[in-house]
């Protein structure tokens, strides 16, 4: 029986180290190559063998190992919600008149415009992490299938962290629908890696515009950093500008606040609705998420009507509690008169008539 025990244990480490090695490499990505690294190399925002932000920036503060640490530890049961977050299941509207925002969870959305679909961001794993083993795990279910999605006229990924790149719902993706996938520069070559043909992936620097199926995307900058193994800064990372016939939408991806909110303002608002990073914040990352405040504040600079806040209540990625980005969200928007929709995962907003934030998530916390 002992022997039979010790033959289990060596195969299942054998299986699990043949796991790490192939599996997790190919969670990790690719790097650019040829005529893709050239067009890298040629772009205003690559400098010294990588991407820059266009103003200083410090993925992490002066802060100690020993702080940080003893951060990590306090509060941890108020990281997540006492009761279960509550998911609408939709069945997906097939009608995709006027302008409808569904958030599904961190940052993933669904945007219906004017009959068109955008999928943001889209992670349905159970983990945003190489390895389904270890990592961040999501606190609540999709809200739909990745097989009950409606068609859709396009993916655009903000840039390759985990938490908003997630190789297996790529590769689905890939498979069920036809859409092609826009991304900034650098992402196609991990898309490529994974099987999605070269013909379906676009990929653009700040400032460049892409159309499709009546719809025009346009890449605009952010204040934030990538990579997804041992390297940064190896692709490039976007907000972006989704405009359609007569509305217009924004989405801000991860990024720290800064003056370059202004200028896309200026340039490509006013928006009708906004989809702006408020969580996974904290006094270490100052330059690269923003918080709460931060998020109100570059909703306004946009020109934005209706601000729905993403990047939270999924994932703990930070050290503060669970309901916190939503309460300062909110807090927030009410002192500065900006119009505000929370809702829950899975929700369908309208926003020309969306409801009113009823603290969901406070009750929860």
């Amino acid at each position: 029986m002992a022997k039979g025990r010790r033959l289990a244990i060596l195969a299942g480490t054998a299986a699990l180290a043949y796991w790490v090695a192939k599996d997790i490499p190919r969670q990790m990505g690719a790097k650019a190559s040829g005529a893709r690294l050239a067009r890298m190399e040629s772009s205003p925002q690559y400098a010294d063998g990588q991407f820059q932000n266009s103003v200083p920036s410090s993925v992490m503060a002066p802060m100690s190992r020993s702080d940080m640490f003893s951060a990590f530890l306090r509060d941890r049961e108020r990281r997540h919600p006492r009761l279960p977050i509550p998911v609408v299941h939709e069945a997906p509207v097939r009608d995709a008149d006027g302008l409808h925002v569904t958030w599904l969870g961190h940052s993933s959305a669904l945007v219906e415009i004017e009959g068109h679909r955008v999928l943001l961001d889209p992670v349905w794993s159970e983990r945003c992490s190489p390895s389904n083993l270890v990592g961040p795990k999501r606190m609540h279910e999709p809200p739909m299938a990745l097989r009950d999605l409606p068609p859709l006229d396009a993916v655009v990924i903000s840039h390759d962290h985990y938490d908003h790149l997630d190789m297996p719902t790529i590769q689905n993706l890939a498979d069920l629908q036809g859409a092609p996938f826009l991304v900034p520069l650098g992402v196609g070559a991990h898309l490529e890696r994974w099987g999605v043909p070269a013909t379906r992936i676009i990929e653009l620097d700040w400032n460049e515009t892409h159309k499709i199926a009546g719809l025009e995307f346009v890449s605009t900058a952010a204040r934030h950093f990538s990579g997804r193994g041992f390297t940064r800064n190896e692709t490039l990372w976007s907000s972006w500008v989704i405009n359609g016939p007569t509305r217009k939408v924004f989405y801000s991806g991860d990024t720290g606040y800064f003056a370059g909110f202004a200028e896309v303002g200026a340039e490509h608002g006013p928006f009708d609705v906004t989809l702006v990073q408020v969580g996974a914040y904290a006094d270490g990352w100052p330059d690269i998420h923003m918080t709460p405040e931060d998020g109100v504040a570059a909703h306004l600079d946009v020109r934005g009507g209706l601000m729905i806040p993403v990047h939270w209540g999924t994932f703990v990625l930070a050290m503060h509690e669970w309901p916190e980005p939503a309460d300062r969200a909110w807090q927030e928007a009410k002192a500065r008169g900006a119009r505000l929709a929370v809702p829950r995962p899975g929700e369908r907003v309208d926003v020309d008539n969306p409801p009113a934030p009823d603290g969901w998530w406070q009750q929860i916390a």
